[in-house]
């Protein structure tokens, strides 16, 4: 099996290839840097610039699937034109692979996207699954909506479409962790807001699992991206610092000096939203890491 990665050399992508390499799948994977394209046989590099329309079309030849991770960061103030790029990063560089598939005929059977469970409407009671409807008035929300939509022009081609609803990434070499560790590891560390938002987390590496689940057993529709066992903000900060040796001191960061130094950005930040794994896990994926405790303790 070939398949064909956009957004390979992040956080996500370089772990779904690594797994791929171990499991014997020969991966094409996009970059928009020429210098990170490299020309191995199970492992080759294309360039493509999506604001430009540009994408070398040898990329699809020989290609099964295709995950598609590219966007921009979320991470990062929500300037006007910033919000434009977040969601252009992703429905733009979707369109081009659709549009050039379609131009060029090429036969592919299977299309997974990126996705996220900002979808979901903030919430301390609910337990969200992938069959509810209701969505988060929020930029996230409209993110997601967009992203997913850009998706399913997909099925237009005759391939499947998955969705993957990616919650918080925990890994040692990016994401949302080593900035949590930064001010625990000088006893600064704190909740936010209440501290008892939700945080769906899941370990890179059973995120990683769940792609290439769904790639093996051409599984359709949307799944969220999770482990079984959320926590708090709160307990997800004591945790961290429980395993760092540290205490957490600080009173909380109130929303309203979250709001005045972020902006609109601090919304991600306080939602809480409690999402469920159980779908994945009927298709019969095993997570490594169902609770904090055993992730941070590979982690940390």
């Amino acid at each position: 099996m070939r398949i064909l990665i956009s957004g390979a050399t992040g956080l996500v992508g370089s772990h779904i290839t690594q797994l791929c390499k171990e499991k014997g799948i020969s991966v094409n994977y996009l970059t928009t840097s020429k210098e990170k394209i490299k020309d191995q046989p199970e492992n080759q590099g294309f360039f493509w610039n999506p604001a430009s329309e540009e994408i070398d079309e040898a990329c699809f030849k020989g290609v099964d699937a295709i995950i598609h991770l590219a966007g921009a960061s979320v991470a990062k103030r929500w300037t006007s034109s910033y919000k434009k790029e977040i969601i252009e990063s992703r429905v733009k560089s979707a369109a081009l692979l659709h549009k050039s598939i379609q131009n060029l005929n090429f036969k592919i059977l299977h299309f997974i996207s990126a996705s996220a469970i900002g979808v979901y409407a903030s919430s301390y009671e609910l337990l969200y699954f992938e069959e509810d409807k209701a969505v988060d008035d929020s930029f996230l929300g409209e993110v997601v909506v967009r992203w997913e939509k850009a998706a399913d022009e997909f099925k237009d081609l005759g391939m499947e479409v998955s969705k993957i609803r990616i919650g918080l990434v925990l890994a040692k070499e990016g994401g949302a962790l080593p900035k949590m560790k930064e001010p625990v590891s000088l006893n600064l560390g704190t909740a936010f807001g209440s501290g008892r938002q939700w945080q769906s987390w899941i370990h890179v590496d059973d995120l990683a699992g769940i792609f290439i689940h769904v790639l093996e057993n051409k599984l359709a529709g949307v799944y969220n991206g999770v482990a079984p066992n959320p926590v708090t903000n709160k307990e997800l900060m004591d945790e961290i610092a429980g395993r760092l040796n540290k205490s957490i001191w600080l009173p909380n960061v109130p929303a309203f000096a979250l709001k005045l130094s972020l902006g609109e950005m601090s919304r991600a930040l306080l939602a809480s939203q409690r999402v469920s794994s159980d779908k994945i896990e009927r298709t019969g994926f095993e997570f490594k890491y169902k609770n904090l405790p055993k992730a941070l303790e590979d982690l940390v």
